[in-house]
Order: C-alpha cells, then structure tokens, then sequence
C-alpha cells in the first residue's frame, strides 16, 4: 500500500482512494472524510468572553441544567451554543458517549474509577471527574478489547 499526499493550495480538494477492494480501513477513510467539515474547533462563550476551543483542548462535553458546556483541559466549563446530539455528529471519533448527558474525549481520559456502589467515573487530565453509565461503559470495555 503506498500513501500519497499532495498539497496544492490553488486546486480543489479531492480525496481518491484506489484500492483492490472494499476493506474496514476504507469504510473507516469514507466515514471520516464524509464527517470531517473543514472545522477543528467550537465557539464557547463565558459571561464576559467568547472563546474558540480546539477539539483537542477539550475534554469533555455536558448538559447541565439544560444547558450545554465543554470542559477544557484545566477544567474551566464553557457554555455552547450547540445541543449535544448536534455536537456528536460533529466532533472526531476520538470522542466517546459516556451516559446520556456527557460526550468525552477519550485522548483526555486519565482513568476510570470505580467506587464500591459499583458505579464507575471517569477522571480526566485535569482532575474533571463525570460519571460512566453501566450501557456506556460497557461499550467502552468492548472497544477497549479490541486494541
């Protein structure tokens, strides 16, 4: 398999993938090409400012109060304007359900920890900690198998 990559910035971008036959890695190139808008970042607001976050820098997106919010990688909450099934759709496949209410990025993910209840959070880089749903953390435990 040979990997071209040409950068011409006066063309259009056009992605060609030519391969012998359909496989799980070219499902996965389409899937990703199809997703990707052009954007790597959100608008998020404070009281006073307005903020633009890379994906990267967040750690975790929740609904509190009905009201939606990423938390960056020193912990400070932002408010968006998004709802949060919007939000799914667009962000990268690095970014996991983790209950109903929170979507995590799983590159941010310090840990899981569970407690003797038999619930299980999960405790980012900077110390955010949110609750894993049972259904959700048993997806995670399939796709962590699988690597």
């Amino acid at each position: 398999m040979v990997f071209r990559l040409i950068i011409n910035p006066d063309a259009d971008e056009e992605i060609i993938a030519r391969v012998h036959k359909r496989s799980p890695l070219t499902d996965k190139i389409e899937q990703e090409v199809n997703r990707y808008s052009g954007d790597d970042e959100l608008t998020a607001y404070t009281e006073d400012d307005i903020k633009i976050l890379k994906f990267d820098s967040i750690e975790c997106v929740t609904v509190i109060d009905s009201k939606t919010y990423a938390v960056d990688r020193s912990g400070h909450k932002y408010k968006l304007r998004m709802r949060l099934y919007e939000l799914a759709e667009l962000l990268p496949n690095y970014y996991i359900r983790i209950n109903k209410s929170s979507i995590a990025n799983r590159r941010q993910i310090e840990r899981f920890s569970a407690a003797f209840s038999g619930s299980v959070d999960v405790v980012f880089k900077s110390g955010y900690k949110d609750y894993v749903s049972r259904r959700c953390f048993a997806e995670i435990k399939k796709e962590l198998k699988k690597k």
